[in-house]
């Protein structure tokens, strides 16, 4: 005889909240993935074109023809992270994982070396150059490609050591860091509709830009941390009711803001660049 199970309403909560991470993660891997390409299509192409001068369009003061190395470092960093975003989804995707180890495995090593190359990238720019925010945006994002390069040596370490679970957290706070560039773009992208750029200046030395220099990958290693130990930290029915309905809103928002981004920037480069090479 076939039995029934009535899943208590705590489980259903449980279940909830889990369907809830799982399209908040897809979410993010989709739209991380077409700015992945995006980077690749706007940034990288100019630079293998020797149009570098089409940086500044977005990113005010990226290129300046007096410091070629800094430019040479900022190129790396582009294409290292336009290749990490789009790895990093493949990565973590369980199928991918267990039926094609070997896949997995050399997606993996490709994965680390760019997360190294975006990180020494991004650190010989800063050293060279300095970033266009001053001493604060300085430290902000040396902190940022410092723990990135961490977190790709502590991945790659524990995987060869076979030590499955450190490596799994570590995999999981990489792709955490990794997708900083891209929250940092949509970030602003929802501070500006809603606050018509409060806090901000030209030269990203107002209030607003000081503290997006480390908030655009600080919290994300909490919400690492959280995904990493089963979601432990959220135990009561209210906490997991109120997770759920955040879980909801900041994935309404993402495919808002992914629509929009696709429209006006990231859909036209990606495009530009494949009607381009017909």
């Amino acid at each position: 005889m076939k039995k029934v199970f009535i899943i208590p309403s705590e489980n259903k909560l449980d279940n909830t909240m889990h369907w809830a991470a799982y399209l908040l993660v897809a979410t993010v891997w989709v739209s991380a993935l077409l700015f992945g390409l995006y980077i690749l299509a706007f940034y990288f192409i100019a630079l293998v074109k020797g149009n570098t001068a089409q940086w500044n369009e977005v990113l005010p003061g990226l290129y300046d023809k007096q410091t070629k190395a800094a430019t040479l470092g900022m190129g790396v960093h582009f294409a290292a992270g336009g290749i990490i975003l789009i790895l990093g989804c493949i990565q973590l995707i369980d199928n991918v994982r267990l039926k094609y180890p070997a896949v997995h495995r050399w997606l993996g090593r490709l994965y680390v070396l760019a997360a190294l190359g975006a990180s020494v990238g991004g650190l010989v720019f800063i050293f060279t150059k300095g970033t266009i925010g001053g001493w604060v945006m300085d430290i902000g994002f040396t902190g940022y490609g410092v723990l990135t390069g961490l977190a790709a040596v502590a991945t790659i370490r524990f995987a060869r050591s076979g030590d499955l679970e450190r490596h799994r957290a570590w995999a999981i706070r990489l792709f955490a860091l990794a997708i900083g560039s891209w929250l940092y773009r949509m970030d602003y992208g929802f501070w500006f509709l809603f606050t018509d750029r409060l806090g901000h200046t030209e030269d990203f030395r107002g209030p607003f830009d000081y503290f997006m220099a480390f908030f655009f990958y600080l919290p994300n290693l909490l919400v690492a941390e959280i995904f990493i130990g089963h979601y432990q930290i959220v135990k009561t029915k209210t906490a997991k009711g109120i997770a759920t309905l955040v879980l909801c809103v900041g994935t309404a928002f993402l495919v808002l803001a992914t629509y929009f981004f696709t429209k006006e920037y990231w859909g036209p480069a990606i495009v530009e660049v494949i009607v381009g090479t017909d």
